[in-house]
This record gives structure tokens, C-alpha cells and sequence, in this order.
């Protein structure tokens, strides 16, 4: 876990910057615009689909690997200090409004005064379904060939080959 202030003036300009590319691919995503995206990413595989609606802070920690399709909607809240904040493996899918949330605040009153966030990494790995609504929280990793059931709100790791859902999320079979 890391902490880091989020409104400091660089952070506020970068977050503007990438709203703005965000913003522009939202209301007009074409391969123009989506290439945009991309490049904000560290790293992006082949054959991505990201449809309208997207959204990140800073997506210079992000990386997406190959086929992975993300639905309309979605929401990677990344940290500009972690090393790949949010890590998406190969084939993934991830539904209409999915929520991967890598940063948070302090639950103690008198350090959320200072403003900081934390954050932690997520990721998924290959072949991972995330269904609509889901939201992972920081620190979550999700093994390769699990499905997290729509609506569901992820709070801990999630085995390989298993389904989750619920809120909090908890396992309702393996594969």
C-alpha cells in the first residue's frame, strides 16, 4: 500500500489532462480516439475493445493485456505511484459499469484530513469475467478463469477457476 496526496497541483493537472483524452473518446469513440486511450495506458495489447463511457485518473499505471473487452461505462481508478496500479490479463471481460477501484481512503477521520489516498494494486488474471456493476477494491487480485457475478463488490482475493458474487463477494462454486 501506498500513500500519496491526490489533489498536489501535478496530480490535479495530469488527472485534467487524461479526463480531457477520456472525455474526447466519450463523446466520439473513434479509432482515433480510442488509440488515445491506449497510449495513455504503460502497456496495451492487441486487440482491446474499449467501448464509451470510459474513464481513469492517470492511466500510466494500467495494463491491459491481449482480447480483453471492456464494456460501456467503466471505471479503472488508478494510482499514478504504484507500479501497475491495475493489471488486466489477456481475454478478460468486463461488463457495463465495472468499477476497479485501486485507490482509497484512510478509515481513520484524522488522516483523511491529511487528504492522502492509498493505493493498491489490481489485477486480474487471463480469462477472468467480470460481470455488470462489479466493483474490486484495492489490493484485490482475481485468479485466471474466474467470474465475479454482476453487481458483486469484491473485497478479497479471488481464487483461480472460481465464482464469486454477492456484496461482499464470496465464492459460490468452483470451475
Amino acid at each position: 500500500m501506498k500513500l500519496f496526496n491526490s489533489v498536489t497541483k501535478p496530480y490535479l493537472m495530469q488527472r485534467k489532462q487524461t479526463g480531457e483524452i477520456c472525455r474526447l473518446f466519450n463523446k466520439s469513440p473513434s479509432k482515433g480516439n480510442l488509440k488515445r486511450i491506449k497510449e495513455l495506458f504503460a502497456q496495451c495489447g492487441e486487440e482491446v475493445i474499449i467501448e464509451s463511457g470510459f474513464h481513469c485518473d492517470y492511466g500510466n499505471q494500467i495494463v491491459i493485456g491481449d482480447r480483453t473487452f471492456m464494456n460501456i461505462n467503466c471505471t479503472l481508478l488508478d494510482s499514478p505511484l504504484a507500479n501497475h496500479s491495475i493489471t488486466i490479463g489477456d481475454d478478460c471481460l468486463i461488463g457495463p459499469n465495472v468499477q476497479l477501484l485501486a485507490v482509497s481512503h484512510a478509515t481513520n477521520p484524522a488522516e483523511r484530513l491529511n487528504k492522502e489516498n492509498f493505493a493498491a494494486p489490481i489485477a486480474l488474471g487471463n480469462n477472468v469475467w467480470i460481470g455488470a456493476g462489479a466493483i474490486i477494491l484495492a489490493g484485490v487480485n482475481i485468479g485466471e478463469n474466474s467470474i465475479v457475478g454482476a453487481g458483486s463488490v469484491v473485497t478479497k482475493n479471488v481464487m483461480a477457476n472460481t465464482v464469486v458474487a454477492g456484496n461482499p463477494a464470496r465464492e459460490i462454486r468452483t470451475l
